[in-house]
């Protein structure tokens, strides 16, 4: 194997890797916004905020 070939293949290993790995990335991020979806804050000025006047 010349070193031309060694080349494309690991740089099309590193890529393929890397890509991978992203979407693997993506995939947790999307479970876990399932899991864990967002709620709405409370209104500013509650509990713990300025003195009412």
């Amino acid at each position: 194997m010349d070193n031309y070939s060694f080349g494309t293949i690991m740089t099309s290993v590193g890529m393929g890797g890397t890509l991978v790995s992203l979407w693997l990335i993506t995939l947790v991020i999307s479970l876990m916004k399932r899991l864990f979806p967002v709620r709405p804050q409370a209104q500013a000025g509650g509990a713990g905020g300025e003195a009412r006047k």
